[in-house]
């Protein structure tokens, strides 16, 4: 259905990737740049993203906005949350649209990388799902929750199950809590998997926190089927356009960025997602 290319691991990503760039100053040349140094406003944004919401977002854009605002639009569809970010520190592609600035700034620290965010986009609900309880007073001890394993996502999960009352943080756990900071685990065992493979994890322990991306591409409504949810106001955890330090004021990000902020996209957001997904655009927070 989609026209983008998905990528799902590594070797894949290098093989399309350098298909795509072998002609250097094509339009399909992520870094190409005019004779002044400037990024060629000609060429094509080639943008890294989730498949689910970012990559619908996106496609949107592509194929309602980008042309009559004078932008050339590309996505790449990546399954994971290190590829989109390497690729773009590359050069591979110019830009991604996957991650929250939490997770960005822990994965600059520990890859050396500069990514730098442009402009918020939207947030994806993360909750706590299970097919073997129906409420939040169904989860005992002895029952086993999965966690995203990922530094600050299972941070943020761990919050929401202290929010609910699962567990109890030591003082001072932040965004980064891991499970080592659980004070008082209440019986629950827990099993640290990645963010992917969560929904298919639903079956095999008795609940799971999922991202909000995850959990639509598994059919999975965040605010019908979960037994709880994370509080959409002043959450930290917006989705956003990203690009390599220096490239901010590339014109074809900065076109990208305002079309993403735009009525045409709030709309399509709030039509096509019905509260799974929410609008949060504005600049992000430092």
């Amino acid at each position: 259905m989609r026209k983008n290319l998905k990528i799902t691991a590594a070797a894949a990503a290098s093989a399309a990737l350098a298909l795509g760039l072998t002609a250097c100053g094509t339009a399909s040349d992520p870094g190409a740049k005019s004779e002044s140094g400037k990024a060629d406003e000609s060429k094509a944004l080639v943008v890294a993203a989730s498949p689910t919401p970012h990559g619908d977002i996106l496609n949107y854009v592509r194929d309602n906005l980008a042309e009559k605002n004078g932008l050339k639009l590309t996505v790449k569809e990546f399954t994971d949350y290190v590829l989109p970010n390497t690729a773009t520190q590359s050069g591979e592609v110019d830009a991604n649209f996957f991650q929250h600035k939490p997770y960005l700034d822990d994965f600059n620290k520990k890859k050396g990388t500069t990514i730098v965010p442009v402009v918020n986009v939207h947030l994806e609900p993360l909750a706590l799902y299970s097919k073997k309880s129906k409420d939040l007073k169904e989860i005992k001890p002895g029952q086993t929750v999965a966690v995203p394993n990922d530094t600050t996502n299972e941070g943020r999960a761990l919050k929401l199950l202290a929010e609910n009352g699962l567990i109890t943080l030591k003082d001072g756990a932040g965004t980064d809590a891991k499970l080592s900071d659980i004070k008082d685990k209440k019986g629950l065992e827990f099993k640290e998997l990645e963010a992917a493979t969560l929904p298919r994890a639903l079956d095999d322990v008795d609940a799971a926190i999922i991202n909000g991306n995850y959990a639509i591409e598994a059919d999975l409504d965040p605010a019908k089927d979960s037994l709880a949810i994370e509080k959409a106001e002043g959450n930290p955890y917006a989705n956003f356009l990203a690009v390599k330090k220096g490239n901010e004021t590339d014109a074809r990000v900065q076109k990208l960025a305002k079309l993403l902020n735009s009525d045409e996209v709030k709309k399509f957001i709030e039509d096509k997602y019905d509260g799974k997904v929410v609008p949060a655009f504005g600049a992000v927070k430092s």
